[in-house]
């Protein structure tokens, strides 16, 4: 008999009722804390993009717990798997103590029993209390499940914190590794590239452009080319029929959303073919039957996604809302495809265009146009503001952004290669800016 083999035995006959009650007690600690780590790996990486950001917006301390929890997602996942593997590792091992002490094996004179009963009553335990129970709990109320278990998941993060951090450094390491090895990882800029030197010479610069369209297109978000608020027109809820009908006839556009009191209470949308069989109505026409349900969209999603849910649904329409829930603006399934086959005209689109090109270093844009769709128009990178603009979306907002305070008509700004001139000012917004770009090589 070896060493560990003695010391197990005199571990088995330490053990007297007293102690087996202890062990029992732990054992169901344990089981508990197996339970709660692996449903709380299922609730809290289960919420939603709006699920977290309704959280956001209550003033309850375990919402707020949980949403701080979230903010390192992989330090959270490291330190619930660590933990739980621990704690398997535990549960195993006091199994095995309970079982010994509460089994005679040597009776049945056969190594394979006492294996095919650990094994199975182990494994019974881990699977019903540590996988099965919790994860279905956790799948079907992730919020509450989350909530209530919000303390325990806190303090096992704050527990392995620093294992967790460590894992997940070296994690990265790796995973960089692998991908620079497998190659298969471009930058935005390479595929434009690539794209302009495997086209055949046949090819139209609008068929190139589409190309680059579609590879751009999952890391493009709702906020990127959306209507903005300041854009968007609606129609108050108190509206009578016949000032609506005009409302229509003035705006030209198929889908309007329905407001009360302000744009951050949407409660519907009126589609205008809806509005044809009722013009012979009067003034006091009950026009709110008409009324289709709002779809809302949060900024943050990547238009992708929300072209699937478009196609789903069969709606084309749909009011963007920020972080707070208020009105962002709105895009609709034209603005998405525009993304990929460039701009889309119609009979009911003005000629202008929201910009003029003076010539390839010289621009004057709309002070609503979306930084995106500027650096689209002057073929630079996507991402050649996102150090300096904050918070902004439209070239005004960026304009603000570098100025501090709001500029005189004839102000003229400098960042970097570029330099913007304020033409327009109306009532404290930006009306036209005229845009310089520094190219290399190139004369202002």
């Amino acid at each position: 008999m070896d060493y560990h083999s003695v010391l197990y035995t005199q571990l088995l006959s330490a053990i007297h009722p007293q102690g087996t009650t202890v062990l029992v007690m732990i054992l169901v600690v344990l089981l508990f804390l197996s339970f709660v780590l692996s449903g709380s790996e299922v609730a809290f990486f289960s919420l939603t993009y709006k699920d977290i950001n309704n959280l956001k917006s209550k003033q309850i301390p375990s919402y707020k717990r949980i949403v701080d929890l979230l903010e390192e997602p992989k330090n959270l996942l490291a330190s619930l798997l660590i933990a739980n593997s621990f704690i398997n590792i535990s549960i195993i091992i006091i199994s095995n103590l309970l079982i010994d002490n509460m089994f005679n094996f040597e009776q049945f004179n056969a190594a394979w029993v006492e294996f095919l009963i650990k094994v199975l009553a182990v494994s019974f335990l881990l699977v019903l209390f540590g996988e099965v129970m919790p994860k279905v709990l956790a799948t079907q109320n992730n919020i509450r499940f989350a909530k209530d278990f919000g303390g325990v998941v806190q303090a096992v993060a704050y527990t392995f914190a620093g294992m967790s951090k460590w894992l997940v450094k070296y994690s990265d390491i790796i995973e960089k590794k692998l991908a620079s090895k497998t190659g298969s990882a471009y930058s935005l800029e390479e595929l434009d590239h690539a794209i302009d030197l495997t086209t055949n010479e046949t090819a139209s610069e609008n068929e190139k452009n589409i190309l680059k369209g579609i590879v751009k297109f999952s890391n493009i978000s709702v906020k990127q080319i959306m209507k903005t608020r300041m854009d968007v027109h609606g129609v108050e809820y108190g509206t009578s029929f016949g000032e609506l009908i005009e409302l229509v006839k003035e705006l030209n556009y198929s889908r309007l959303p329905v407001y009360k009191e302000d744009l951050d209470e949407v409660i519907g949308m009126i589609h205008t073919k809806d509005l044809l069989p009722h013009l012979h109505e009067h003034n006091d026409y009950n026009w709110h039957t008409l009324l289709r349900p709002p779809f809302f969209v949060h900024e943050q999603k990547p238009i992708e996604d929300l072209l699937q849910e478009f196609q789903q649904k069969r709606i084309h329409f749909a009011v963007v809302v920020d972080e707070f829930g208020g009105t962002s603006g709105i895009v609709t399934l034209e603005d998405i495809l525009e993304e990929v086959i460039g701009e889309i005209k119609d009979e009911f689109d003005e000629e202008e265009s929201g910009f003029k090109k003076i010539d390839d270093n010289n621009y004057i844009f709309e002070g609503r146009t979306m930084i995106h769709d500027a650096c689209k128009i002057m073929d630079i990178p996507a991402e050649t503001f996102d150090e300096i603009k904050g918070e902004s979306d439209s070239l005004a907002g960026l304009v603000l952004e570098i100025a501090g305070d709001i500029p005189k008509v004839g102000a003229i700004l400098q960042s970097g290669d570029f330099e913007f001139t304020v033409l327009e000012l109306e009532k404290n917004r930006i009306q036209k800016i005229k845009l310089m770009i520094r190219r290399e090589g190139a004369s202002s």
